[in-house]
This record gives C-alpha cells, sequence and structure tokens, in this order.
C-alpha cells in the first residue's frame, strides 16, 4: 500500500511541476496581459492542487494534511478572486487610457 502512495505523490508532483512549468513558460511567451494571466491563472490552480494533494498523499491522514487540506481551500478561493479583479482592473485602465487618446486626439 505504501507503494501505491508513494508512486501516486510523486506522479502529481510531476504533473504539478509540469503544469507550474508550462504556466511559467506562457507568462514569459505569450503576447498581452490577458493571456498572459489567463496561463498564469490556470496552470497555478491546477499545479498547486496537483502539488499539495501529492503532499497530502505523503504526510498521511495527520493534522498537517487538515492544515494543506486548509491552505488549498484558501488558494481555491483567492486565486481566481485575485485573477478576477487584476484582470478587471487592466480593463477598467486601458479603457481609461482610450479615453484619454480620444480626447486628446480631438
Amino acid at each position: 500500500m505504501s507503494l501505491f502512495l508513494d508512486l501516486g505523490s510523486w506522479v502529481l508532483f510531476g504533473i504539478g511541476s509540469l503544469l507550474l512549468f508550462i504556466g511559467a513558460l506562457g507568462v514569459l511567451r505569450l503576447p498581452t496581459l490577458f493571456t498572459r494571466m489567463h496561463a498564469a491563472s490556470l496552470t497555478e490552480s491546477l499545479g498547486t492542487i496537483a502539488v499539495l494533494t501529492g503532499i497530502m498523499l505523503q504526510a498521511g491522514l495527520t493534522l498537517a494534511t487538515m492544515k494543506l487540506l486548509a491552505i488549498l481551500l484558501f488558494l481555491l478561493l483567492t486565486s481566481p478572486t485575485s485573477s478576477y479583479a487584476l484582470a478587471n482592473a487592466a480593463l477598467l485602465a486601458r479603457n481609461r487610457d482610450q479615453t484619454r487618446e480620444q480626447a486628446d486626439r480631438k
């Protein structure tokens, strides 16, 4: 049984690490702010879920697992919310800049 838990946790570590690496490449390579944010938010959420689940499998049913679960739930709630707030602020700032450019042209 321990072999299966170790194997499962290492598979989750690998998947999570790969997703986080792909997200980092996306942030570096994608052209616009919104595509970069999309790549970062999706892969960060999925990669974090995989890595923390792998750690939970390694820890077993202990207090540490409950703390990791609380951290995971907190990240699942705050990551999409912060991505949305950042995208909304960028969209509003861009619209404000375009309005200023149009006023300057007149």
